[in-house]
């Protein structure tokens, strides 16, 4: 009984990984009239009504089996379960009520098949179409067999190597180990940059922690210039206001994503490359509505929970016009890694939960790659992952000695990506701005956005001539009256038909009709 009991438990907590934050879920134990599937995956009733398999009630119901026994789950209220990406999602998502079980995706035959275009590989049931549909993220065989067997380490399209020789600044960038300085500059001839990024909504919970405690006028980079941030906008919760007053200020806005929705995994294995758009894409037409940043000016995204997109997320970003992606989190080396072009195959394994890295060769696109941080015998992606025990002088001391670990070696990038919840510890809060100061004493430190580290790369600027450094200059951009942040916004009360209940938002533009949200971003509906 014990062994039945911990392998339920595991399965249960596996349950709770693929359904992540969609709500709660029922189960009872011990189902005898549910045949049993004993291949540890989830599974409808096989003996279910034809009549009612459609059914909001039977198409949310799921099945497990344990050493013949039969667990029952239910997904919440208004979601239905998806049985070949296993998880609940919403009901206008999910189209297979009608099987019982995943299918099982064959495995092409590729080059075994008699394919009569040298350019083109053959699927599992020897139709044969072009090498670069396989892995692309999109069915293109209609045994879907181009795409089910694909992962970081089977990809027929995988991008080569690093080749110096034909990847040079500045439209591309890559060294054989991914630690090498750009410009091969030597490190006191480098600036060591730091770049500061906040995920999630802005708003009156963490403005004044921005503007008043960590962004403030008096801390300047070496250049006389205010320092910088770059701040990936996620759209429940936001004020569109303060959006719009950090982007007059000239710190970064990037995308987050519209829902930052649950569970992690879903963003790694199911989200398709229309989910990438209506996500990211559907952000960014959001914050330009309501917070007026110019499209242009969105270079940048990062995923929620860093979870990578494999080729999807990165196909979609080449078709937007992203110019980087900060999601991947690289293995813990000493020197630590510089941002790269995925022209070639990335210098390092793709570790850490849910990284799914891309495969394949997307020109230009920056990897502004995030190193993790050593926290004694720990490896943390970002502080927040770092155990909650820490007092605020372990913070100060787990910032300054990773710190060192690039300001002392190759002087690669040193990132610090935070949320508003961890900046809500004010013992961090102050050991964060107690080692902003330090730095700032330092002539060869700035504190800049993904945006100005680019521009740096593309240019290696050595350190004595980055006062004349144009991408780095103090800006005194000039704006239309309606671009600029408003003092008094307006408060918007609004339906939503998918949420099911009235949001509120803030903005200085007109109120729209409804929430805004996936697929009805300006709100119209």
């Amino acid at each position: 009984m014990a062994c039945r009991l911990s392998r339920f438990y595991f399965s249960l907590a596996l349950t709770f990984i693929f359904i992540g934050t969609q709500g709660k879920h029922v189960h009872k134990r011990s189902f005898q009239d549910i045949k049993c599937h004993e291949n540890g995956r989830f599974y409808r009733n096989p003996d279910r009504d034809e009549d009612t398999m459609w059914n909001a009630e039977v198409c949310s119901k799921y099945y497990l089996c344990l050493e013949n026994e039969v667990f029952e789950f239910r997904c919440s209220k208004g979601l239905l379960f998806d049985v070949n990406r296993q998880l609940c999602d919403m009901y206008q998502n999910v189209h297979n009520c009608d099987l019982t079980t995943e299918t099982l995706v064959p495995k092409p035959l590729l080059d075994s098949a008699k394919c009569a275009n040298d350019t083109h590989l053959g699927c599992s049931d020897e139709t044969c179409i072009p090498a670069e549909y396989f892995c692309d993220g999109a069915n293109d065989c209609s045994d879907y067999s181009d795409e089910g067997w694909c992962d970081v380490n089977y990809d027929p399209n995988a991008a080569l190597p690093c080749d110096p020789g034909l990847c040079q600044l500045p439209n591309c960038f890559c060294t054989k180990y991914g630690n090498a300085t750009p410009g091969n500059l030597i490190p006191n001839q480098t600036p060591q940059m730091i770049t500061l990024t906040f995920d999630g909504p802005v708003n009156h919970e963490n403005w004044d922690i921005y503007g008043k405690h960590i962004l403030t006028s008096e801390r300047k980079n070496p250049n006389g210039c205010p320092i910088k941030a770059t701040f990936f906008i996620s759209h429940p919760y936001t004020n569109y206001r303060h959006v719009q007053k950090l982007w007059n200020d000239d710190h970064e806005i990037a995308v987050h994503s519209i829902t930052h929705r649950g569970p992690e995994e879903w963003w790694s294995k199911n989200a398709t490359i229309e989910d990438w758009f209506d996500e990211m894409v559907g952000q960014a037409n959001i914050i330009n509505k309501f917070g007026r940043v110019w499209m242009e000016e969105f270079r940048g995204m990062r995923v929620p929970y860093l979870s990578v997109g494999w080729n999807r997320q990165f196909l979609m970003m080449q078709e937007f016009g992203f110019v980087y992606d900060a999601t991947v989190v690289a293995p813990l080396v000493d020197p630590p890694f510089w941002p790269y072009t995925l022209d070639h195959k990335m210098p390092h394994q793709c570790t850490g939960n849910n990284q799914y890295c891309p495969t394949r060769s997307y020109a230009g696109i920056w990897e502004m790659v995030i190193n993790p941080l050593k926290n004694g015998d720990h490896i943390c992606a970002t502080l927040e992952y770092c155990p909650s025990t820490l007092s605020g002088e372990d913070v100060y001391n787990v910032l300054m000695e990773n710190f060192k670990r690039h300001y002392l070696k190759n002087r690669a990038p040193f990132g610090i990506h935070l949320n508003s919840t961890w900046l809500k510890n004010n013992e961090y809060l102050s050991a964060l701005k107690k080692f902003t100061d330090e730095l700032l004493r330092l002539p060869d430190v700035y504190f800049v956005t993904y945006r100005e580290v680019i521009d740096w790369m593309k240019r290696p600027t050595p350190v004595l001539q980055l006062k004349k450094f144009q991408p780095w200059q103090c800006k005194n951009r000039r704006f239309q009256e309606s671009e600029i942040a408003c003092n008094k916004p307006k408060t918007c009360k609004l339906p939503s038909k998918v949420l099911e209940q009235d949001k509120y938002m803030i903005t200085c533009v007109d109120c729209p009709k409804s929430y805004p949200w996936i697929r009805n971003e300006f709100g119209f509906e």
